[in-house]
């Protein structure tokens, strides 16, 4: 007699006693599946359920990795078919074909392979992520086989082949169905593996597709030449650019849906000499806003940050390079003190998530709407909290310290190493040292590491001279536990899943306000940091000793700023 579903997910610690006192007793009320139940009631997810609902059936769980399949068994089932269903051929038995499937309860898939095979099906089960992973390795990636697809079709012409592509013809290859699937197929990848840009890299033989997933960039696929213009065409059309002009760079938008919502694409091209190189901006304003303690700040950084925030006055500046989390740190400054009561306006470029209660404004330096510009329209519009996407010139940063010191909170950032840095590169842009010491308030420097991948987290002893290069104001114990990923299938075998900040505060004194004023150098600016300030070093070796980062990530991103 089979173990009924219920007492298996109990036994296996999946829901407790109650839920599924609570779940029989929904379905006696209404003939429902008792695991659909589950799935709403107890929080249970389908890859539970179906693993064992496997086990009940007796059907026998498949491990993948090692596993060697014949490339016959393999073209038994399209590449299409195994992406579509999430199942993988294994083998053959007495005439029947051995499927690892993700669903063995799928009927339709079942019925549809049948089909296509002609043979009967012998059902093995096997985890989701597993699958994905050997059909990608088998098979290729849905980009991958698409670009191989469209490699083996008909040669372009000559005129092609030399890149002499007349607008008409741009546009008549770009408009191509097949081409349209590639490109929307190589965006949606990206959004699924959590890419915040996609590169398109032309070179003499190739083009490379890759795309930046924590901060690291990772080839996807690589494409023949001859499908270069096309790829680019249909890009450049999607984001409104001129198909004709491939000598100047370009920058366009596209809004692209997907399951999930909408997306937002910036997009930029620049000629190459092979070429011109694409670089797409993945913009998610669907996605969750991050609250200001999940940024990853110490508490008693947080309480620092906190105390600028709440100034009725005053500039405060984030800094970092490009994708080190600015804005998403200013857009959780604004979330952490938005009340209605408050009038806030920003002015952005652009404008990469909606905020509630928040007026923001795009800029648009095509029709003349930049920083400078719409920083002073703004202060027309009696605001209370004023929010500057990035002081770049010496106009924007005089209107901004002008408007902190006439009654207004002021946020923006600079691109500065550390946060010290940020006052020098304003004295040098030309503002007033003086205006910038009764002003500033507080300057938060930043960078992401990425975290370690909780399903593969290891105690490991890292190199003794990496150890001692990162000794800092903190040092880390010789027999200190540390940790690293070994690499798994959740985190495509790179050991890192996330990211995170590292973070310095400088908080501006009475007695820096001084020293402000008497133009210092980054030097004096440290030499005279209040008690309590530790820089982004300090802070990345505490998250190591918490085991959340590595030493080798802490000494990539803050190489460069501690060591000079």
């Amino acid at each position: 007699m089979r173990t009924k579903l219920g007492e298996l997910l109990f036994k296996k610690g999946l829901i407790s006693q109650s839920q599924l006192a609570e779940a029989l007793a929904v379905q006696a009320a209404e003939p429902k599946k008792l695991g659909l139940i589950l799935m709403e009631t107890a929080g249970l997810n389908l890859r539970q359920l179906n693993e064992t609902l496997a086990e009940q059936a007796g059907i026998e769980k498949l491990e993948l990795e090692g596993l060697s399949i014949p490339t016959d068994i393999l073209a038994l089932v399209p590449a299409e078919a195994a992406s579509q269903y999430n199942v993988l051929p294994v083998g053959r038995e007495n005439g029947r074909l051995i499927l690892a499937m993700a669903d063995p309860f799928d009927h339709q898939a079942l019925g549809n392979l049948r089909m296509i095979t002609g043979l009967s099906i012998q059902r093995r089960y096997s985890r989701p992520v597993e699958l994905e992973k050997a059909i990608g390795h088998y098979y290729g990636s849905n980009v991958a086989r698409m670009v191989r697809n469209l490699s083996t079709e008909e040669e372009h012409d000559a005129d092609d082949q030399n890149g002499q592509l007349t607008a008409s013809r741009l546009h008549e290859l770009a408009r191509e169905p097949s081409l349209i699937n590639l490109v929307n197929l190589i965006l949606l990848e990206a959004v699924e593996s959590r890419a915040s840009d996609v590169h398109i890299e032309p070179f003499e033989s190739h083009v490379r597709i890759k795309y930046r997933i924590d901060g690291m960039l990772i080839e996807k696929s690589t494409s023949p030449k001859r499908l270069q213009a096309a790829i680019i065409s249909r890009v450049k059309i999607m984001a409104g650019m001129n198909i004709a002009e491939r000598f100047i760079p370009q920058d366009g938008h596209i809004e692209f849906n997907t399951a999930k919502g909408k997306v937002d694409i910036r997009v930029s091209t620049v000629p190459s000499v092979f070429g011109e190189a694409v670089v797409m901006r993945l913009l998610d304003r669907n996605s969750s806003l991050i609250a200001l303690g999940e940024l990853g700040m110490s508490s008693h950084m947080l309480e620092g940050f906190d105390v600028c925030l709440k100034r009725a006055h005053g500039i405060v500046l984030v800094t970092g390079p490009t994708g080190s989390g600015k804005t998403t740190t200013l857009y959780a400054a604004l979330n952490h003190i938005y009340t209605p009561s408050l009038k806030i306006i920003t002015i952005e470029d652009p404008v990469e998530y909606q905020l509630e209660g928040v007026v923001q404004m795009p800029v648009n330096p095509r029709r003349g709407l930049t920083f400078g510009r719409g920083l002073r329209h703004i202060l027309r519009q009696d605001p209370n909290i004023i929010m500057v996407g990035e002081i770049r010139d010496k106009e924007t940063a005089d209107i901004a310290i002008r408007a902190a010191l006439t009654g207004h909170l002021v946020f923006s950032t600079v691109h500065t190493n550390n946060a010290a840095g940020a006052v020098t590169r304003l004295i040098d842009m030309g503002v007033e040292p003086f205006l910038l010491a009764s002003s500033l308030e507080g300057v938060l420097a930043q960078r992401l590491v990425r975290k370690i991948c909780p399903s593969c987290r290891k105690r490991y002893t890292p190199d003794a001279a990496l150890l001692a290069s990162l000794n800092n104001s903190v040092s880390i114990p010789p027999d200190a536990p540390l940790y690293h990923g070994t690499g798994c299938d959740e985190c495509n075998q790179t050991g890192m899943r996330g990211r995170l900040g590292i973070f310095e505060m400088l908080r501006i004194t009475e007695n820096l306000r001084k020293i402000i004023a008497e133009k210092p150098t980054t030097e004096q600016i440290l030499a005279a940091a209040p008690s309590g300030y530790e820089t982004m070093r300090h802070d990345g070796i505490e998250k190591i000793l918490e085991g959340v980062t590595t030493a080798e990530e802490v000494l990539r991103v803050t190489q460069g700023i501690e060591d000079e």
